[in-house]
């Protein structure tokens, strides 16, 4: 028995979870991120664990981190220098992408720069047919040739990509091979085994990206293992997945295309567990940081999944968990454009110097220094001490905006606040109309160091039924990672018409899918426990662009049953567009496989509900929805379950500060979660 380690490296604050096996209970702890030092906030991490609790780094028996080294190396575009090797005539695979514009109501709207420039890419003399056969041998002089120009042009590392090779990958490993021989200390990526996916932009841009964050993840994920060795972690660090599980850090190194969404899958999973546990059926999980705002839809305590998320200004074809970021977090700095026009973000302060609240050399006005100036932020301390409120600085800081806007302090602070959530209002409202569902039925469940400080305005303005804000909601993400199951994603492309003679390749190539899965889970992960199979299919009407990821039960799978197969396709058709035609040829695109292995998971005692209304520990003067009010201050601590209270009010802890303007109310429910609904709709 020992202590489950989850961590969450944020924009702002790095976040640590501590499950203790024997007892059960759950301690949590905030240190600032290093940037700087990508690294050394675990480090800090770990020693203040044992200095706070008593914790000694041998008694850490389990280490999860979710880490955004990934996708900043996206975003910042400091990656490796790649070229790409296509099939000849198509070396245009990356300018060309499909042929969209990032934003189609804005005609002077451009694509960005491929992360390969076309003067690194080569096209070599090879042809597969559209069945995997072998139309054109490849011809290892081309290959040659390539290599050369690729060293001459300064590539670090080369990309193959070649045309039908989710079919048959020979060529792509034959170019490996020569590529090997003539340059061994070039590292090669092969489409086909990054995910070997139907459609060749995306299974390039896939396989691309993957190769350019690898040096930059490799290096991080090496210096965390010798760092933890060195601090006396005898554990094997594991990551978070883009899927919301965990797989080893050793295999991150090489699978960094799995782990590119670490730190927001993390969060969404942290949420779900809190939601099923409490029997939220409809959730909107709401995760605002440092720098960000993120959200995600979950069903009956799960997160919705798809593939095309955005990594900057790319999309990836892995099956992940369903982020959209839909505005700035606490660290988004506000600013005055050309016209004269307030505006929030996208720039943030970071950690370092944070907003000027925090006294560490920021001077600008960030969204957490508004809620400073006008009271709402500072009431108690905040960050586990790391941090102290200066409502002074905070104050300074919007009267540089204030001055010219011709507003007060107060007013321009409440603007700030407004601007921020009219933005996560229309970006979220665009993520309803794409899951079709009604915010009026859903819960906002709030988390982040700065979810639970905003929630509430956001909610108000989507009428959504209540906010849910858990009992550690500054350290959920950490929390996610602590609890995610080793999980993993195996595809088989078929391509092919579902008729009835294809039962015998279904069940022959599920049962391959299978040995491959129970083979990476028991030797690659180590894990001996029980674990579940998850099946399904890609499935498309015959002249569709595209196809629904159906469910398949274990048995029609096992089976390779093309008749339930295909009836389970049309009751999913049904569902999600209202129509189905069970006379229409059917196509099977690929076959799904996800293997899961349970991990332990802190319980969440349900406890006595004792009514009454909780008295305020005091009551403090601030400027909310335009007046200066008088609001209850409470410390989340003394809550009890079954109390209640109403707004205007603020409740402080360690990890975050949760704000209920006027006209909203608060209930302790049985598992210490705040529920914050709309007195009218209680």
């Amino acid at each position: 028995m020992g202590y489950r380690v989850g961590v969450d490296i944020g924009g702002s604050f790095t976040d640590f979870a501590l499950f203790d096996e024997a007892t059960q209970s759950l301690r949590t702890l905030k240190v600032f991120s290093r940037p700087d030092e990508p690294g050394a906030e675990v480090m800090e991490g770990v020693h203040l664990v044992g200095e706070r609790y008593g914790i000694a780094p041998s008694d850490i028996s389990y280490f999860t981190h979710g880490t955004t080294v990934g996708i900043n190396t996206v975003i910042q575009r400091k990656g490796l220098r790649l070229a790409l090797f296509t099939t000849e005539n198509f070396r245009d695979v990356l300018e060309l992408a499909r042929l969209k514009i990032p934003d189609m109501y804005n005609l002077l709207s451009k694509r960005p720069e491929p992360l390969i420039t076309r003067d690194r890419v080569f096209g070599i003399a090879e042809r597969l047919n559209a069945d995997g056969s072998v139309q054109r041998p490849i011809d290892e002089a081309s290959v040659g040739e390539a290599v050369a120009a690729a060293r001459a042009a300064g590539a670090e590392g080369i990309v193959v990509a070649f045309l039908h090779a989710y079919r048959n990958p020979v060529h792509e490993q034959a170019a490996k091979a020569v590529i090997a021989r003539l340059a061994p200390d070039v590292p090669v990526f092969l489409s086909s085994e990054t995910w070997p996916i139907v459609r060749e932009y995306e299974r390039t841009i896939t396989a691309v990206i993957g190769a350019y964050v690898q040096p930059r993840v490799a290096h991080y994920l090496g210096s965390l293992q010798a760092a933890l060795k060195t601090a006396g972690v005898d554990a094997e660090p594991r990551l978070t997945k883009s899927n919301g599980g965990v797989m080893t850090a050793e295999q991150g190194k090489s699978e960094c295309v799995q782990m590119i969404l670490s730190g927001t899958a993390s969060g969404v999973i942290g949420a779900a567990y809190v939601a099923e546990t409490c029997g939220v059926k409809h959730c909107m999980s709401l995760d605002i940081g440092g720098t960000s705002a993120d959200v995600a839809v979950i069903i009956d305590g799960q997160p919705q999944y798809g593939i095309g998320e955005l990594i900057g200004d790319f999309q990836i074809y892995i099956q992940s968990v369903s982020v959209s970021s839909i505005g700035e977090g606490g660290g988004s700095i506000a600013w005055i454009d050309a016209q004269g026009v307030l505006k929030v973000g996208p720039e943030s302060a970071g950690s370092r110097p944070g907003p000027a609240c925090y006294g560490r050399g920021g001077t600008r006005p960030t969204i957490t220094d508004a809620f400073a100036a006008l009271g709402l932020v500072g009431l108690a301390e905040i960050g586990y001490s790391a941090v102290t409120i200066d409502r002074e600085k905070a104050r300074a800081a919007v009267a540089t905006l204030a001055t010219p806007l011709g507003r007060t302090i107060e007013e321009t602070a409440e603007a700030i606040i407004r601007i921020a959530v009219s933005g996560m209002y229309t970006d979220t409202s665009a993520l309803v109309s794409r899951f079709g569902i009604d915010p009026r039925d859903f819960s906002c469940l709030a988390f982040g160091g700065a979810g639970p400080m905003m929630a509430c305005f956001l909610a108000r303005e989507l009428n959504m039924r209540d906010v849910l804000v858990p009992p550690t909601p500054g350290v959920l993400s950490a929390l996610g990672g602590l609890i995610a199951d080793i999980k993993s994603d195996f595809i088989k492309t078929l391509y092919t018409d579902l008729v009835p003679d294809l039962g015998g390749t279904i069940r022959a190539e599920f049962a391959d899918l299978e040995a491959q899965a129970v083979s990476w889970l028991r030797d690659d992960q180590g894990y001996a426990g029980d674990y579940t199979l998850s099946h399904s299919a890609e499935l498309r009407y015959k002249g569709q662009s595209f196809e629904l990821d159906t469910k398949i039960p274990a048995g029609p799978a096992s089976a390779g049953d093309v008749a339930a197969i295909a009836e389970a396709f049309h009751a999913e058709h049904q569902r999600v567009y209202g129509h189905c035609d069970r006379r229409a040829a059917v196509q099977i695109m690929a076959l799904r496989l996800i293997i899961s292995g349970g991990t332990a998971k802190p319980g969440f005692l349900r406890q006595p509900l004792v009514e009454g209304v909780a008295t305020p520990l005091r009551h403090a003067e601030v400027w909310l929805d335009g007046a200066m009010r008088s609001v209850g201050v409470f410390h989340r601590a003394d809550l009890k379950p079954g109390q209640s209270f109403a707004g205007p009010a603020v409740v402080t802890q360690d990890d975050c500060t949760t704000v209920v303007p006027p006209g909203m109310a608060v209930r302790v429910d049985e598992y210490t979660n705040l529920r914050i609904a709309q007195e009218a709709a209680r």
